[in-house]
């Protein structure tokens, strides 16, 4: 018979240090259960129903999707993990729907964008952190739009790299550049700097 210390073990090595509560709780594993694996393996709690070994590394884009569902990493974060920019940015950004309530994230020092609920979801899709850690972001299209109608708060140069990046790669796709372009209002912008790369 599997014990549940040797389902946490494999969910440790399996989550890349992590265990969350929610995951244990679906395995049939109790909490009382679970907080004596975490004081025993002394574990440390990094977020609500988060907890990371003592050996493993920290994974703060991680982290920050687990606890924050609604949460979508985008702008710098996204251009990071889709490595369109040559340097990390210090702040995390991540995209929320229009009325979500951030001030969690914003005192953690988080960047947070609202959009309007109809393009919240354009684009989402799920990349792996450097770590190896699952996350949801916007995908290489939906970050140029960001990008272009955001450019007047963001660094020139990580703006002009990411875009002459982005028209380099053999996998981007302007069909779907364009259909985000008009769905965010944004088509005469994109137009003019594809037209220009292209």
């Amino acid at each position: 018979m599997t014990t549940s210390s040797s389902i946490l073990n494999k969910m440790v090595a399996d989550g890349n240090g992590y265990l969350q509560t929610e995951a244990v709780v679906k395995q049939g594993i109790s909490k009382t259960a679970l907080a004596a694996y975490v004081r025993a393996h002394q574990m440390e709690r990094v977020a609500h129903g988060l907890y990371l070994s003592p050996d493993a590394w920290p994974d703060e884009f991680f982290q920050v999707s687990v606890v924050n569902k609604r949460a979508i990493l985008s702008h710098e974060t996204a251009l990071y993990l889709h490595d369109l920019t040559e340097r990390e940015s210090l702040a995390i950004s991540v995209t929320v729907p229009a009325g979500y309530n951030a001030s969690h994230l914003r005192k953690k020092g988080v960047r947070v964008y609202q959009v309007r609920q109809d393009i919240y979801l354009l684009g989402k899709t799920e990349v792996r952190t450097n770590l190896g850690n699952p996350v949801y972001c916007y995908d290489m299209e939906r970050t140029i739009c960001d990008c272009i109608s955001n450019k007047e708060h963001m660094d020139i140069q990580m703006f002009q790299y990411a875009v002459r990046e982005y028209m380099r790669r053999p996998e981007k796709n302007l069909t779907r550049l364009m259909d985000y372009a008009k769905r965010m209002k944004i088509d005469s912008a994109i137009r003019t700097y594809t037209e220009v790369l292209l």
